[in-house]
């Protein structure tokens, strides 16, 4: 497999979040007063004009089985979700080097003491795993991946305290790992990365409708670049480029309601990350935005943005200013019967290299999803999804050209058992 670039995962995350309040869930199994644990099994076909996310525009078909299931436990203080899933990928065409499977799992707790409107504790803890086949949707189950089987998991948590009607703060750290197949024997390899952060937030609530807000963070970044078949490549030195780099974020801004049915949060700042311990130091401004608007009872809309740096997982010795923009909606129609979500998302990167132009290129993706949901009854639902990707490079040397660039369509129907 070639290795090219898939957009990140924020407009599927908007879309979902945009369109899960509207979709008329399945009752599941109730266990005592307080559980409900709901199983289901889908079973899906895939046609894809370009399987490999790669110029020579290589055409697939990919048949997908996978079993599932969800847990709730709800308390009067606290809510814990739990989600474990597995799924098999049967390639026509492709099986001898394709067939996979991939698995995971999530569990989030939530918790805040009794009427803390005024004042009280607050706590979230989160953690998620996923092996993840080459043959990811465009959605990359939560995170950027590119067209690659790999290993993600990601671990938060943050403690917050309201002091007052007014003032309160939270705190808040997380872990995050990437980790790519890399058979040497059949392509070059990608540089996964490992991320830990740490910061924290105040706030000041002027009324129901405005909240100022200042945050800060720290991250530090270990990058698996021991792997590259190069070696010791530096223009100036002839020691390996080191792993590990760091970084700081600074934001401040305005958050709450604009209105009974709009939520928004829009924080911007300054960002700094020094790249392979002071190799290359790059800084600029950075942003962090949402929004939800339930129009009305049947109709959702989210917008998600964000910007930030990250080691490169495609180019050695080298790092990304990564800037996204989403925006999903989301539809019911006959009393919950028929949901749609309607996604656009635009992703832009420009890659760095520490010590030479040459790798300088920008890259943008631009991905827009089209899925539709039919419950027949409370056990059975068919599904149907359209997705449309590009992503197209400039800037860098003739070596990279428009190497990246290319086409992708893909076309998705499916069943759904659920209980």
């Amino acid at each position: 497999m070639k290795k090219q670039a898939i957009a990140a995962a924020a407009a599927c995350a908007a879309a979902l979040s945009a369109s899960a309040e509207l979709i008329d869930r399945a009752p599941g199994i109730r266990i005592g007063q307080r559980m409900t644990l709901r199983p289901y099994v889908s079973m899906s076909y895939t046609y894809d004009t370009n399987i490999d996310s790669d110029r020579s525009d290589r055409s697939g078909s990919t048949w997908i089985v996978s079993p599932a299931f969800d847990l709730d436990y709800s308390a009067e203080n606290w809510n814990a979700v739990a989600r474990a899933w597995y799924q098999y990928h049967a390639y026509e065409g492709y099986s001898s080097q394709l067939n996979s499977s991939s698995y995971g799992e999530t569990v989030s707790l939530g918790w805040q003491e009794p009427e803390s409107v005024g004042k009280g504790w607050s706590l979230m803890v989160s953690e998620r795993f996923t092996q993840v086949s080459q043959d990811d949707d465009m959605s990359n189950h939560g995170g950027r991946g590119i067209g690659r089987d790999r290993k993600m998991f990601q671990a938060d948590g943050a403690v917050g305290h309201r002091f007052t009607n007014n003032f309160h703060m939270h705190g808040y750290g997380g872990y995050y790992l990437l980790d790519y197949d890399n058979n040497v024997n059949k392509y070059a390899p990608l540089y996964g990365w490992k991320r830990l952060q740490a910061g924290g937030e105040l706030g000041y609530t002027v009324s129901r409708w405005l909240d100022f807000i200042v945050s800060g963070s720290y991250q530090w970044y270990w990058q698996d670049n021991d792997r590259d078949l190069t070696g010791n490549w530096d223009d100036t030195t002839t020691r390996k480029v080191k792993s590990t780099s760091t970084g700081w974020t600074l934001h401040g801004g305005v958050g709450s309601y604009l209105s009974e049915r709009i939520s928004y949060r829009v924080l911007a700042g300054w960002s700094r990350f020094d790249y392979m311990k002071g190799l290359s130091n790059r800084d600029n401004v950075t942003y962090s935005v949402s929004s939800h608007w339930r129009v009305s009872d049947t109709l959702s809309v989210m917008f998600l943005g964000s910007s930030y740096y990250q080691p490169s997982e495609r180019e050695y010795a080298s790092s990304i200013l990564a800037s996204t923009l989403s925006l999903g909606v989301g539809k019911s129609f006959i009393r919950g019967k028929v949901s749609s979500t309607i996604d656009l998302s635009y992703r832009h990167e420009e890659c760095e290299y520490s010590s030479t132009a040459m790798g300088n290129y920008d890259e943008d993706i631009i991905t827009g999803r089209l899925g539709i949901n039919y419950n027949i009854n409370r056990f059975v639902g068919i599904f149907g999804r359209a997705e449309y990707q590009t992503s197209m490079t400039s800037g860098g040397s003739s070596s990279i050209g428009n190497r990246y660039d290319y086409d992708r369509m893909r076309g998705t129907v499916g069943l759904r058992l659920s209980y």
